[in-house]
């Protein structure tokens, strides 16, 4: 199967997640700029995931630029990668709400996790159905930004329920760990090439 209708499908879906997490951001009564206080958690929360959500989808673009073709379980590791981005809006208008309560907190960290884990079952899948030599796998190699970022998850979950703030600070830096640019695909892509489809 072609990937078109993948990449098609994912892009509106996360459109879609965008769309809501800023639809979750209410105007406040008054007039003045002072009036913004009561919504600064939530404004955080919103620009913390669109991050998020920003990150994710740019590294699907270019995982998939890497690859040819997909098949039934890459169809279905990037369903269970969108189910997760699509609690974003939910968790972070919880956390953003509750004024970085514990337990909102620790959920946004497990949807975070959960998200990172997803996207590495779907690289796994890609390079599954285009082998160890592919140009994906070439270009993933060990990943250790990725193994970096589920062991940052995990540590704020637990964190939250003692200093959440000290887990939201973990949120952050995992975002500017991605946002450092990492073009290991593009580079590969350049350099290489598409790499030859294994049957």
């Amino acid at each position: 199967m072609t990937k078109s209708r993948l990449e098609a499908f994912s892009d509106g879906v996360i459109a879609i997640i965008i769309t809501i997490m800023v639809l979750e951001i209410h105007v406040p009564s008054g007039h003045q700029l002072s009036d913004l206080r009561g919504v600064l958690p939530v404004l955080f929360g919103y620009l913390l995931s669109f991050v998020f959500v920003g990150i994710y989808w740019n590294n699907h673009h270019h995982m998939l630029q890497a690859v040819r073709h997909v098949n039934g379980p890459i169809l279905w590791a990037n369903l269970h990668l969108l189910f997760w981005l699509s609690l974003v809006p939910f968790a972070t208008s919880w956390m953003g709400h509750s004024g970085i309560e514990p337990g909102p907190v620790a959920f946004y960290g497990l949807v975070l996790l959960m998200s990172g884990v997803a996207y590495f079952i779907l690289a796994r899948a890609l390079i599954a159905r285009h082998g160890n030599d592919s140009l994906l796998a070439r270009a993933l190699g060990s990943d250790v930004k990725g193994i970096v970022s589920l062991v940052c998850y995990t540590i704020a979950i637990g964190t939250a329920f003692v200093m959440p703030m000290a887990s939201v600070a973990l949120f952050v830096a995992v975002a500017i760990l991605w946002l450092v640019p990492d073009r290991r695909i593009e580079r590969h892509l350049e350099t290489a090439g598409p790499a030859p489809e294994r049957d």
